[in-house]
């Protein structure tokens, strides 16, 4: 199957067999691919030949590897527009991929200065903080802090753990609808607990929005903070 007299390294050569069956079809995008002992014994070389194969086919994005998994053909990115009325549900059903939400915790907390601004409260105001991790497919694709004013929503921890959506919880309060005032989106690397929480590795940044929903009235409901994982999710800025 390898060629030892034609000059190309042998990595070099397992990458492009690889690559040609991902292509192919072969593998199939989420597919799990053989063990690196799988591919030992089927190339007949050492652990380090397919070591480097593999890490050229995951830097070159056809490949991802999970730690304690092992390497899977990577699927397509997710693209998540932002628009004027940004629903995190919506975004994926509209691809195809199957939406979820894990509550990770609630705390209430002071508003700091930041929060404040945003909700358009006074500072150390009581706000209810919402962390939470929104799957794709059941793959962890982004961890937020979403920020409540207490006042306006009452026991909204119950109700979010209930319907596990912002929009629905939203709607139980009586916002029917409620549109994005601002986001500003910035790229930065992960701390230790970001990074464990994506199940990425701490190397690899992460893009961020900062956003501040409002209601028909322009009354700030929400102001989240909300981290995806770079490798799985494309931000697309759309016209409002």
């Amino acid at each position: 199957m390898l060629s030892r007299k034609n000059g190309m390294p042998l990595w070099r050569q397992i990458y492009l067999k690889i690559e040609a069956d991902v292509t192919s079809g072969v593998f199939e995008p989420g597919q799990k691919l053989p063990s690196e002992s799988e591919f030992t014994n089927l190339f007949s070389v050492n652990r380090h030949t397919i070591r480097r194969a593999m890490g050229a086919l995951t830097d070159d994005g056809l490949v991802r590897v999970e730690r304690g998994r092992g390497a899977f053909v990577r699927e397509p990115v997710i693209n998540y527009p932002v628009s004027s009325r940004t629903r995190f549900s919506e975004n994926l059903t509209r691809q195809h991929r199957a939406p979820g939400n894990v509550l990770l915790m609630a705390v209430d907390t002071e508003a700091d200065v930041a929060v404040a601004e945003a909700l358009d409260i006074k500072e150390g105001e009581i706000v209810t903080r919402i962390t939470s991790a929104g799957e794709a497919d059941g793959r962890r694709v982004s961890y937020s802090n979403s920020f409540f004013p207490r006042t306006l929503f009452p026991g909204i921890v119950r109700i979010f753990r209930e319907f596990g959506s912002v929009t629905r919880t939203l709607s139980h309060f009586g916002v029917d609808d409620y549109s994005r005032k601002r986001t500003r989106i910035i790229s930065r690397m992960p701390t230790k607990e970001e990074a464990g929480e994506l199940h990425q590795p701490k190397s690899r940044p992460v893009l961020i929005t900062e956003s501040i929903n409002v209601d028909e009235t322009g009354t700030p409901v929400e102001f989240g903070i909300c981290l995806f994982a770079s490798d799985w999710v494309q931000i697309l800025v759309e016209p409002s």
